[in-house]
């Protein structure tokens, strides 16, 4: 096994039908845009993870730092587990809630200094999830400086027990006690996904700790794009995990299809 953070240069095995799949969304199965709001869902892709969805026995999961309500939105998939703000809201293939995030008063004084920081410094957005709320930087890089020091000075004021959650070009502020590989592992305690391999594809610091989950698990954890990492294998691009997919469903549906008499 690879180690000092450097995944494989190969891509991984290709796609297996028992697996149980966790999937990023944000820089893995679509690009990252200017905003949240601007990303663009590639046409294939609802199919595609329809089709996952069907051959896993619904083994398939998306995990992402949005709320379930955007997730529902963005990929309106029937009968899909999703755990939304970083595993705070988990639910499960059956339509269970697993977790649930509660609500915090203190977020609306700290929406109100985001909204003023925001309306004086163009390219922010503020994003507010329910029980957490991210500052982007993506339309204006040369702010991270000036937004970590913000987030972390509101942070200290208003909710302590909070945690600073580094992504790509966001800073957010979130409860403790949850993330990505905790939800992943109390969604591996549940059917479909009990007794399978785990594999999960990210893209981000926050994908980081369930990747070293998945490794322990003995799964398969999968970086896209660039830079050091846990994972132990890489694809290069969001357009690259279309195709890894699209060759594993495309097999496995040529294994299930009924044979034609002549």
């Amino acid at each position: 096994m690879p180690g000092n953070g450097v995944a494989r240069k190969g891509m991984p095995p290709k796609p297996r039908m028992d697996w149980a799949w966790f999937f990023d969304i944000d820089g893995t199965l679509v690009e990252i845009a200017s905003a949240p709001s601007r990303i663009v869902v590639h046409d294939e892709l609802p199919e595609l993870i329809a089709r996952l969805h069907d051959l896993t026995g619904g083994a398939v999961s998306l995990i992402t730092g949005r709320s379930i309500a955007d997730v529902d939105r963005l990929l309106p998939l029937e009968g899909i587990s999703i755990a939304g703000q970083h595993g705070l809201d988990v639910r499960s293939a059956t339509g269970e809630m697993l977790t649930k995030s509660g609500s915090y008063d203190d977020l609306g004084i700290v929406m109100e200094h985001l909204a003023a920081a925001v309306a004086s410094h163009p390219g922010l957005t503020v994003e507010f999830k329910g029980s957490s709320v991210a500052l982007h930087y993506r339309a204006a890089p040369t702010l991270a400086g000036y937004s970590h020091r913000l987030m972390k000075k509101l942070r200290d004021q208003f909710v302590p027990d909070f945690v600073i959650q580094k992504g790509k070009r966001v800073c957010e502020l979130r409860p403790s006690g949850s993330d990505k590989g905790q939800a992943m592992e109390k969604l591996m305690g549940t059917a479909p996904f009990a007794g399978r391999r785990p594999v999960f594809i990210g893209d981000d610091a926050t994908d980081e700790v369930a990747f070293k989950r998945v490794n322990d698990l003995g799964g398969y954890s999968v970086k896209v794009g660039p830079g050091a990492t846990a994972a132990r294998w890489r694809i290069a691009n969001v357009a690259g995990v279309r195709d890894w997919l699209r060759e594993g469903v495309n097999a496995a549906d040529a294994l299930t299809a009924p044979v034609m008499s002549r």
